[in-house]
Parts: C-alpha cells; sequence; structure tokens
C-alpha cells in the first residue's frame, strides 16, 4: 500500500466516525470535551456554527452519529451525543457576544427564501453577516416550518423552537408571514438576485383502497393532523386509532393520540419491525407508552357501514430474502380485522411544488422533484436554489442544515458571478499536538468502560395526560458531566514519525486492542489479514508509515483504536504523538475570498 497522507484533510475526518457521519459535520468530540469542562456557552456556540440548532437537535436530531460512534465497537453502547447536545443548550449563558454581526450597510444583493423551515433558516443565518438582504416568505405565521407543524411539544417545547428560531429572525431577516406563495413566475418577476426553496415534503402520501372514498370524513393524512393539533385546530380525537406507517411521523401520531385522548391506539406496519423507518428511540418510546405495533400487516380495504368507519383488514405477510433484498409473500394466515373510528395516514412524504410553472426554466424528474446540482443546489434555472426536504425528499432537521451552509455558499459565488464549482472553499486539517510534557495529553486519555446513562422521563400519567409536557427531561449537568467522560476523544489522533522510530515494537505490546502492527508491505486485501488482529471493517482506512530501516512499515488500524494514546506514552523516542486534528468545513460565515 501507499503511505497515508495524513494531510489530506478527508483522512483524519473520516477517523472521527460521529463526524464524519453528521451531515452537517458537528465536531462532537471538541463540544463534548467542553461540556466537560462546564464551558456549556462556549459548546453551544460550536453546534450552533455547524447545526445551526443545538437546542432542537439536542431533543429531536435523528443521529446519523449514535451509531457510528467508536463506542459501539467496545461498550455496544454509543456516546450520548444528541442528548450531551441539550446539555450545552440547557445550560448556556448568554450568548449575545458569541453571534455574528450583521452590518447595517447591505451589499445591495436581495435574496427570497420561500418557506421558513431549517434550511430557509440556516440559509438566512449565513448570509446576512455578508450583508445580504434576506426576505422570507411563509404562509404560517411563524417561523419554523416543519419543526414547528410536525414534531409534538412533548419532543419539541415550543420555547426551545420558539428561541432558536428568532435567534435567526432577529438578525434581520425581512419577515413575510402569512404570506402563501403561489406562483413561481410571480416571485421571479419581483426580481431578487437569487432565490431559495426550502418548502420541504409538504405532501403526505394516501391510500386508495375499497372504501377509501366512503369513509374519508374518518381519516386524517399524518404531517397535516399533526400541523392541526401543532396550531391549537385539533385538540382531542375518540375512540379506536389506527395509525398507519412505520416511520418517526407515525410514532409521533400514535403518542399525540394518547394524549388526545384516543381510547386505543395501535400501530400497524406492511414491513417488518427491524426494517420500518423509525428510529430505534422512537419505536422504544411508543411501546414505553404501551402502544403495540404490528407489523407485516399491508392493508386491504376499510370497512363502513352507512358511510360510518368500522375499520380495516389488513392481509398477512411474511419477509422473506430473496437476492439479498427482503420480498413479503403471504403467510397462509387469515385476513384480519381491526376496528377503527379514526385512521392516521403516516405512509410517507413527497414532493409538492404545484406552485411552481413548468415553464419557468426549472427542469423537475419523472418522481416531481426538481433536477439539481448535487453540490451547488442549483436548478436549471441559475437564479433558483433548492434544499431540505423539497431537494431530495424527506429528512432530519441535520440534514437542512447541512444543505443549507451549501446552498449559501453557491448563492454567494452565484452572486458575486463566480464558478460555483472551481471557487467553492476546500476542506482542510489542522494537526495540533496535545502534549503538556513527555508523555502527558492535554485530554483525558484513559479509557473509561463505563455504560451509557439513562435520561430521566417524567412521570408517565403526567406525560400521557398534556400533550405539551416534554417527556424527557435531559440530562442534568451531573449526568451530563459523567456521559461526557464515555466519549473516546477521536479527534485527537495518533500520529507517527517514521524517523524517530527506531522500531522496538513497544507501541505493538502495550496496544490493548493490538491495532498496531509492523510488517512487510503488501497490497491492502493481504494487508488486512497479515497485522495482528485482522482489520475486517473495510469502512475504515489502514494508517501506512513509509518504509522504515527494516524495510518494514507501520500499520495501523484505525477501525478499533481507543485513542488511548498508551502507544505514546510507552514510545520511548516520541515517535508516536498525540495530535488534535481540526478539520475546516468550508462555510459561508469562514469564507476566505
Amino acid at each position: 500500500m501507499q503511505p497515508t497522507d495524513i494531510e489530506s484533510p478527508g483522512y483524519f475526518h473520516k477517523v472521527v466516525d460521529c463526524q464524519w457521519a453528521c451531515p452537517a459535520h458537528t465536531p462532537v468530540p471538541e463540544y463534548i470535551r467542553l461540556i466537560a469542562q462546564e464551558r456549556y456557552t462556549e459548546a453551544y456556540m460550536l453546534n450552533w456554527d455547524s447545526n445551526v440548532f443545538p437546542g432542537i437537535l439536542g431533543r429531536t436530531c435523528d443521529r446519523p452519529c449514535e451509531p457510528a460512534c467508536r463506542r459501539v465497537r467496545t461498550e455496544e453502547k454509543p456516546v450520548a451525543i444528541c442528548r450531551l447536545k441539550r446539555v450545552a443548550a440547557d445550560n448556556k449563558g448568554d450568548i449575545g457576544a458569541y453571534m455574528p454581526r450583521v452590518p447595517s450597510q447591505k451589499n445591495g444583493k436581495r435574496i427570497a427564501l420561500i418557506g421558513a423551515g431549517p434550511a430557509s433558516l440556516a440559509v438566512a443565518r449565513d448570509l446576512l453577516p455578508l450583508g445580504y438582504e434576506v426576505h422570507l416568505f411563509e404562509k404560517d405565521p411563524y417561523g419554523g416550518g416543519m419543526m414547528r407543524s410536525q414534531i409534538p411539544a412533548f419532543r419539541l417545547p415550543v420555547e426551545v423552537l420558539d428561541e432558536e428560531v428568532d435567534q435567526i429572525l432577529n438578525m434581520g431577516v425581512v419577515c413575510h408571514f402569512g404570506q402563501e406563495i403561489t406562483s413561481m413566475k410571480d416571485m421571479l418577476d419581483q426580481d431578487f438576485d437569487a432565490y431559495f426553496v426550502g418548502t420541504g415534503a409538504p405532501r403526505g402520501r394516501d391510500l386508495e383502497l375499497p372504501g377509501r372514498q366512503e369513509v374519508d370524513a374518518h381519516i386524517h393524512i399524518g404531517i397535516d393532523w399533526l400541523a392541526s393539533v401543532a396550531f391549537g385546530h385539533t385538540d382531542k380525537i375518540e375512540g379506536k386509532v389506527i395509525v398507519m406507517g412505520g416511520g418517526n411521523t407515525a410514532m409521533d401520531c400514535c403518542r399525540t393520540s394518547l394524549r388526545l385522548g384516543a381510547e386505543s391506539v395501535t400501530v400497524v406496519v406492511r414491513s417488518a419491525f427491524e426494517v420500518m423507518k423509525a428510529s430505534e428511540w422512537e419505536k422504544e418510546d411508543a411501546m414505553r407508552e404501551g402502544i403495540p405495533i404490528i407489523n407485516n400487516r399491508p392493508p386491504k380495504e376499510f370497512v363502513h357501514e352507512n358511510g360510518k368507519l368500522k375499520g380495516v383488514v389488513f392481509a398477512c405477510v411474511e419477509p422473506v430474502e430473496e437476492d439479498g433484498r427482503l420480498k413479503y409473500v403471504p403467510s397462509g394466515e387469515p385476513d384480519v380485522f381491526i376496528e377503527a373510528d379514526h385512521i392516521l395516514m403516516a405512509i410517507g412524504q413527497d414532493n409538492h411544488c404545484p406552485w411552481i410553472e413548468r415553464d419557468v426554466g426549472i427542469e423537475f424528474d419523472k418522481w416531481d422533484c426538481p433536477v439539481l446540482d448535487e453540490v451547488s443546489l442549483q436548478t436549471t434555472n441559475p437564479k433558483v436554489f433548492f434544499g431540505g426536504d423539497s431537494a431530495f425528499g424527506p429528512e432530519n432537521i441535520i440534514w437542512a442544515s447541512a444543505h443549507a451552509h451549501q446552498a449559501a455558499i453557491s448563492i454567494h459565488l452565484f452572486c458575486q458571478g463566480k464558478d460555483l464549482h472551481k471557487n467553492r472553499p476546500p476542506e482542510g486539517v489542522n494537526l495540533i499536538s496535545t502534549k503538556m510534557g513527555v508523555h502527558e495529553w492535554a485530554y483525558d486519555s484513559e479509557h473509561d468502560p463505563s455504560a451509557r446513562r439513562v435520561v430521566p422521563l417524567v412521570e408517565q400519567e403526567t406525560a400521557l395526560n398534556n400533550v405539551k409536557v416534554e417527556v424527557e427531561l435531559g440530562f442534568d449537568q451531573t449526568l451530563g458531566a459523567e456521559e461526557a467522560q464515555r466519549c473516546l476523544n477521536c479527534d485527537v489522533q495518533t500520529v507517527f514519525t517514521e524517523s524517530l522510530c527506531i522500531e522496538c515494537d513497544a507501541c505493538v505490546d502495550i496496544c490493548p486492542m493490538d491495532c498496531i502492527s509492523f510488517v512487510e508491505n503488501a497490497e491492502e486485501e493481504v494487508l488486512r489479514n497479515t497485522l495482528m488482529a485482522p482489520a475486517d471493517n473495510l469502512e475504515q482506512d489502514l494508517y501506512v508509515s513509509q518504509d522504515l530501516p527494516t524495510k518494514r512499515v507501520m500499520v495501523k488500524d484505525e477501525d478499533v483504536c481507543l485513542h488511548c494514546g498508551l502507544c505514546a506514552e510507552r514510545c520511548p523516542t516520541n515517535a508516536w504523538d498525540m495530535q488534535r486534528s481540526v478539520i475546516h468545513i468550508p462555510q459561508l460565515g469562514s469564507f476566505a475570498e
């Protein structure tokens, strides 16, 4: 194998599994260390720079960082990264001094943001400090988009939402609330310099089955029903409720129904439990509240009598793996009838842009999604950019933040007449030694095998009787500090200097994970199987040195390294050093021209 280029920004970024997995590339280990030091405000602002909504995401994020956490490969349970984000948000001080300054003298460019969801808000935050005049158009009377309309208050209190939305709006956004945009052509006639569409994926899917039209009054589209609850139009639901669907929206629908007085709530899913789209913790939360989830039951018919819904007939299927894919075949069991007074349909969402005329230069694909440049998020009309759910379909808030950063860069380049690809700022990396003595480090390197802390909850009777009572109490400062200690500091890298190595193999002897080897070089497939322990995870790289005097090379399996620093402490010549990798992710706020 060729020697590893550790100066390439992507190499050590990939080693920091949590940051690599986060769409917004939040520097997770750094903000967790700040929490351990009780520097909550700094931890909050480090998050705010990357993901824009730390208090909201600390409660609602889909947590792609956690399955990637290195703890999964040591103690099975990842660090509670999402809940630690909330610790920073709940305990932060005054952030006024940290906020970017917005110039009163504008740069002459006007930007229109359509939809006041997380993507549009994040674009506004990125553009305002550069002097852009930003106009926000939203049909609802408040900002927040799906964060307000689709996430129940028992998961996301309105005061947390308002605080983080208002932080951005108060930077100087020109707000046009209560103004629904019904024509893109009319918007383009207003001659803004650029447009960003962040309207989400607002159309919930329906099922056209026998009996559907006859019971229309008893069937509600999940995202619309949640919005009706959020805005106070719906405050109760009676009788037996069936929620169809297996995603996070379905989990929000069933838990909300329980709080609004339903006699019983049942979730019915056409797929197997293991492949439901809902996050594991969302399913656990629903089941903890006594809501049954019935799987492998595709609906066949809505049963009604004199215009009144009686229930639903479901077929019984079983999953069978065929050519590496799950296929559902009849199980041989008889159909199942489940009584219902109301159906909440949460089987998916689609982009819905009837207000965009098809003759304004914006091309759409066969799924009615805009055709976008995946890097710049620019449409076939050069002035128009998309982001969030409206770009590539329903995702989590963290994806909206990630799209927004890229779209803001693109809008800035477009307005300055520059190339949207060639002039994008590059990623970068700095390596900073954490050395404080000969073999002492400026971080807590000891491996702590402690178990993940359990988040405290409100007493269940109280939680289920009020839709606005937040279920999770979150970690207090003590629990937060204990959980922060579980972080393995994966951004503090083991950096090897060939010229100092005497090939004594002391690092090999002391490594608790057997991840360091001194071997003859070979092709990667061979090399992975000749190490102290086979390097089976092909998703993680091997760190390979230049040739050493004996013609061997040092090879480290990045997959299982604990970043404990024992190799560097044991090395008699300082050939190993513990160096913090600071990954620079391009954003408009750090744009250098």
